[in-house]
């Protein structure tokens, strides 16, 4: 019984529903800590280097009631009572708090320690109690040497060091979880751009899945000393690690900013904004003496950028839209691609625009290479120099002088679109690509990808399948109404797109003519197992535009955008929503009140008939009346009126009646 329970231990986190927490639970829920790269995904299982093989059953807090799916965590406790806490505390053998995400966790933590302690009696058998904290205890504390600024901290350190005033609750929490005899370990948090201040502060870090193991193995072997230094072996500066994040994910570039603007910005919080001003060089001592860890990422952040930037994007869903918009001339494929990314925040490719930047970049890049004596660069600027010379030649040779630029041959043409596809922003970001490609080749020569390729793939195959569309629409319209739009166009529009009469009809003539062909670029798409959306266009204006989008947002989801943007999207994707619903709702109330009138125009017109019958049908029975009454009584009537006006009776109404029966017909 001793036995299985050695091999099978009960871990308490808090807050698992929260990130780092729930990385944590995910690597101890298995066998081992041997993650397959990404803090998302399930862990390997493999045999540990000690005796037998040893699982963890995770259970702990959360903050709601969400539904989600939670297979790493035996037991999820929703804002329990702290009876009902400190009940499933004394049932776990190992308990792990993480005090670094808000305040209130320092209180429970400290809440917990006292708790347990004052049960020690009831354990039935050693628990162990590890709190994560943070590296704003040290933030105020005196260097080793002030000679040698550069000289790390280490575990040995613990005793001298000083917390910011901020975290002072944290320092002691520290110094109550080490005087009851317990371990605990350490968290380094890194943040990301813009650079507030100098930026040269040295930030400690570790990735979590790295954290999970170290504390895997405390769980294990329960070494000797109480306080550990969880840190990698990186000494990279804020500078730094902003520079290699940017550099992964955006141009390159930092925003430099004073540290009092840090203050300015909203979704930073006060520990946010400290933890950004720490400068602390760590070295875990005890790390690499007790321990033999299977790093994830040994070296820091800066080495592993590539590993952590598709962790970001995966845990987040951050994963780059591709899109692809194609039809015929004047259907309004730039409008609808400008739409698409404006609402999902993508980058907008046309064939002239990247001709025309990669022509401005290259004679940028020669310019400035030869024209500063001291940049050595000089591979760089000759291969610039080349492609420009190949892309001169190329126009010249098919005649064109000047812009537009979409006379090159397909071979050039496809090199230009997938430097420009490859580039950071539309990898990292997502694009709608306009109007290209044109021909089944071009989308063969940039989509291709060959399925019989070794494992050793070449740079061109690779790219080629990450600028892969997820999502191809395909606008089209008769051709009465291209023309009806075109002739309806500014004549500068007409003339910057060479739509006069004879060539749009010819282009058009050409669209249509590939597109009856076998090889056509929505065949190789659908060869790709990529099913393009037909949509057709029965009108240009602008409610139509407005259901347009509202088809193509249903078909490809939410944005998939950075969280600081994701109010802004939210709302304007509520726009995007109302303004659909109120262009369906008017459309809808125009063609009641069309039905309306026509229903009204037609009862009135019934009516009117109705009552020109009506009538007709009196005249018709109003003949005899008349005769009748022409013959029989107006006679009569008259001479009897004419002796009442004689005789002047008392009563003439009497008279009357006496006369009328008396002279009867």
């Amino acid at each position: 019984m001793d036995k299985d329970r050695q091999l099978q231990e009960r871990v308490f986190i808090n807050d698992i529903d929260s990130f780092s927490s729930k990385c944590i639970a995910k690597c101890l829920a298995k066998h081992s800590l041997e993650c397959d790269g990404s803090a998302e995904k399930e862990c390997r299982t493999l045999k540990l280097n000690d005796s037998g093989s040893r699982s963890y059953r995770v259970v702990g807090t959360i903050s709601d009631g969400s539904e989600d799916d939670r297979p790493y965590v035996l037991e999820a406790y929703i804002r329990p009572s702290r009876e009902k806490i400190l009940q499933k505390l004394m049932e776990c053998d190992v308990i792990v708090y993480n005090i670094t995400q808000h305040p209130e966790q320092v209180d429970e933590a400290r809440w917990a320690v006292t708790a347990l302690h004052d049960k020690i009696n009831d354990f039935g058998q050693p628990k162990k109690f590890i709190l994560i904290s943070t590296v704003m205890t040290w933030a105020c504390s005196e260097p080793i040497n002030s000679d040698d600024l550069e000289l790390p901290f280490t575990d040995d350190d613990f005793r001298r060091r000083k917390a910011h005033p901020n975290f002072e609750k944290h320092l002691e929490l520290e110094k109550m979880v080490t005087k009851v005899g317990k371990m605990m370990s350490w968290l380094g948090e890194e943040n990301e751009i813009p650079v507030f201040g100098e930026g040269n502060n040295i930030v400690p870090t570790i990735h979590v899945c790295d954290l999970a193991r170290v504390i895997q193995k405390i769980i294990e072997h329960q070494p000797k000393p109480y306080y550990l230094l969880a840190v990698d072996y990186s000494n990279n500066t804020m500078e730094d690690i902003v520079k290699t994040i940017t550099s992964a994910l955006g141009f390159g570039k930092i925003q430099r900013k004073t540290f009092e603007e840090a203050f300015l910005q909203q979704d930073l919080s006060i520990m946010d904004i400290d933890l950004l001003h720490v400068n602390l060089c760590m070295e875990g001592v005890h790390l690499k003496e007790l321990f033999t860890i299977h790093w994830l990422c040994e070296f820091g952040l800066v080495e592993n950028i590539e590993l952590v930037v598709e962790e970001y994007r995966q845990i987040r869903g951050l994963l780059p839209i591709r899109a692809c918009v194609l039809g015929p001339p004047a259907v309004g494929k730039s409008t609808v691609s400008r739409q698409i990314c404006d609402y999902y925040k993508l980058h907008h490719v046309r064939l002239n625009e990247t001709i025309s930047e990669t022509i401005s970049h290259l004679e940028y890049m020669m310019r400035h290479t030869f024209s500063d004596p001291e940049n050595d660069d000089s591979a760089t600027a000759t291969e610039a120099q080349e492609l420009l010379s190949i892309i001169n030649d190329n126009m010249e040779q098919n005649g064109v002088i000047s812009l537009p630029l979409g006379y090159l041959d397909d071979q050039m043409l496809v090199k230009v679109m997938m430097d420009k596809l490859i580039s950071n922003p539309c990898k990292n970001q997502g694009f709608v690509l306009d109007g290209f490609p044109k021909t089944y080749e071009q989308a063969k020569e940039l989509f291709h990808v060959d399925e019989h390729e070794s494992d050793e793939r070449t740079p061109i195959s690779l790219s080629n399948k990450k600028i892969m569309p997820e999502f191809v629409f395909i606008l089209d319209a008769s051709d009465s109404l291209l023309k009806d739009r075109v002739m309806n166009l500014p004549e500068k529009l007409v003339q910057e797109h060479k739509y006069e009469q004879e060539h749009f009809l010819q282009i058009l003539a050409k669209y249509r003519e590939k597109n009856m062909e076998e090889e056509s670029v929505v065949n190789y798409l659908e060869e790709l197992d990529i099913n393009p959306l037909l949509i057709e266009i029965t009108s240009i204006s602008i409610p139509d535009n407005q259901l347009l989008m509202h088809t193509i947002c249903e078909r490809v989801g939410k944005p998939r955008n950075y969280a600081q943007n994701n109010e802004k999207i939210q709302k304007e994707g509520m726009m995007l929503i109302e303004t659909t619903v109120k262009a369906e709702r008017e459309q809808k109330e125009l063609e009641e009140a069309r039905q309306r009138s026509a229903h009204w125009e037609m009862w009135t017109k019934t009516l009117e008939e109705k009552r020109q019958w009506e009538v007709q049908q009196l005249e018709v029975l109003s003949v005899q009346m008349k005769t009748y009454l022409t013959e029989h009584i107006i006679t009569t009537l008259s001479l009897g009126l004419i002796a009442c006006g004689s005789a002047w009776p008392e009563d003439p109404i009497d008279f009357m009646a006496e006369y009328l029966i008396k002279n009867n017909p």
